[in-house]
């Protein structure tokens, strides 16, 4: 849920950002894509686990 509503606020802001200079949307998209990974570590962990039980 955390990596869900960091996503939302980054997110949103990347666009108030671009709205006003275009030259941001790399960083806009970079700072999107960031709460991305802990989903996917979790996503790996989860596994791991699983496996091992």
């Amino acid at each position: 849920m955390a990596s869900a509503w960091a996503e939302k606020e980054i997110g949103s802001a990347a666009i108030g950002a671009m709205a006003e200079n275009e030259k941001l949307f790399g960083k806009g998209l970079i700072l999107t894509v960031i709460p991305e990974t802990i989903v996917i570590f979790g996503m790996v962990v989860a596994i791991l686990l699983w496996l091992n039980m």
